[in-house]
This record gives structure tokens, sequence and C-alpha cells, in this order.
């Protein structure tokens, strides 16, 4: 599949595009409405299949790269719905490391989130990436599927699944029990409550996740490293209420904006991908674990 960019498309059909990932618009709406942006033999139904993911462009690391070790963990669902699998990856070396728990998009752990906890691996930490899909099967391997097994969840019971994997992780004998968190879009926002739930979070990094209430802010006491992209406003937009509430309960933030970027663009399997701002919000990110959980 040829890689494209962001900016071969029209604004409109990636704020479509995003629409319709997140469950606001199905397909049929998708290419009614974008048919219109359509160019010679670039249709509607190209558009969107070139949009899609392409796990191929997302390993950075390898499985079976011999400096790391990788398996697949279970745990008990706290709403008892059997259970629980996630993705461990940590260094090979052994000994104890800080541990960074993953939370995944709404599709569930896939190849790029599996790659990475990887990353994460490389650098030094015990990264762990639960799958809230388990109840339902865990991530079926197409991600149309896994959106939409994704939304037939009850979301209560889903986030009580992963708010449980903090414990997995930190008692787990390769962790030192110092934890931070990292999250993208959904998962984003799961970094975001597991602030407000856990008060020894020692560091969480939100990428365009949707933001915790002003009721809760009060109870953060991790630092926040905030990644949001420039076009994005359906997430943007309660920006500004949750910063007057850090602000105001001195909550310890930094928060980034990447000029001209999409929803999405630390993923590197879409033309939403954006490689320089993915960069560098990866590099802030480990400067940041680097301060937080090692320091």
């Amino acid at each position: 599949m040829e890689r494209r960019k962001a900016s071969d498309y029209p604004q409109e059909v990636l704020d479509l595009f995003d629409g319709y990932v997140h469950g606001s618009i199905n397909r049929r709406e998708f290419l009614d409405r974008a048919g219109k942006y359509a160019v010679g033999g670039f249709s509607a139904v190209a558009m969107l299949e070139s949009l899609r993911p392409n796990f191929v462009w997302a390993q950075q690391v390898a499985k079976d790269d011999a400096r790391i070790r990788t398996e697949y963990l279970t745990y008990p669902s706290p709403q008892g719905s059997g259970n629980m699998r996630g993705y461990l990856a940590r260094p090979a070396a052994g000994g104890k490391a800080s541990g960074v728990l993953v939370i995944h998009e709404n599709r569930g752990v896939n190849p790029y989130i599996e790659d990475v906890a990887r990353r994460l691996a490389m650098e030094g930490y015990v990264a762990f990436a639960p799958d809230a899909l388990t109840p339902v099967g865990g991530y079926p391997g197409d991600e149309d599927k896994a959106r939409e097994l994704f939304a037939k969840q009850d979301a209560k019971k889903r986030a009580e699944d992963l708010f449980e994997a903090a414990g997995v992780l930190k008692s787990h004998p390769a962790c030192t029990g110092r934890i931070g968190a990292v999250g993208f879009c959904f998962g984003g926002g799961v970094v975001g409550q597991l602030a407000v739930r856990i008060p020894d979070l020692a560091a969480a990094v939100p990428f365009y996740g949707v933001q915790p209430s002003a009721a809760d802010t009060p109870k953060i006491k991790a630092p926040l490293l905030i990644h949001y992209a420039e076009k994005d406003d359906r997430i943007n937009a309660g920006w500004k209420p949750w910063e007057a509430a850090l602000k105001a309960n001195n909550v310890r933030y930094e928060m980034h904006v990447y000029m001209g970027t999409q929803h999405g663009f630390h993923n590197d399997t879409t033309p939403r991908y954006d490689e320089a701002a993915a960069k560098l919000a990866w590099t802030r990110t480990l400067d940041f674990f680097r301060k937080h959980l090692k320091g």
C-alpha cells in the first residue's frame, strides 16, 4: 500500500474519518460525504481504504529482538468477567525496572500498541498493555471489528478492567513498584482517569485524550505531560476548562500542541501520522519518564 500523508487529503475528509473511527458516523455516511472531495481515481472508497492502518509501518522493534522479553499475561477482572489479558515487554537483562502502563486506542491491543510497549522495554522499562477487548474475545485482527466490539462494551466495566492492570504491573516481579502511564486517544482519556484514581502514579502522559472533569482534577497528584494535535477540535475543546482546573489546583503539568497535526499523529500506521511531531512527542515522553520514573 502506498504510504500517503495527511496533506494528501482535504481536511474535511480527515475530519470525516475521525468521526468514522470514533463512531459518530458510519461507513456509508463517510462515503457519501467524502464523495464530493473525490478527485480522479482517488474515490471516497479509495480514500477510506488508504486511511486504514498498515501495521507493517508500525514495527520499530521486532517481536523477537534479543534485547527484550515479551509475553502475554492474564489477570482476574474486578468485574467478574473472567481473566483479562495484556502484552508485557521488558528488558532481557533482567533485574527490576520502573513500569509503564500502555493504554490503547478504541481498538484494543493491536500491533501498533504492542510495538509501543516494546519501544519502552528498549528504554529500560517494564511495559504492560492491557487489552480492554479481552471479555469479548480480544483484539480480533480487524480494526473495524475491533471498534464494533469496543462500542458494545459497558464503559464503566471496561475502565475498571484497565485500572486493575496498574496494580498488576506494580506488583510484577520485574517491576520496582514505581509506575507511570501513557495512552493514546481513548487511552489518553484513561491515563487522565488513572491519574485521578491512583495517588502514587509517578507520571502520566496522555496523547490527545478526553480530559478529566474539573471536579476530579484536585485528586491528581502525578505530574502530567499532555500532547495535543492542532487540528483536533473534538478533543481540544476540553482543554481550556481543564487548564483552568489544573492551575486552580496546582497540578504539575506540561502541555504541547503540535502544529499542523491530526488526531492520532503518533500512530505510525496511517496517513495521519506526522513523523516529526511523533518523534518530538516521543522524545519528550521518554525524557519525562526518565525524570519521574528513573530520577
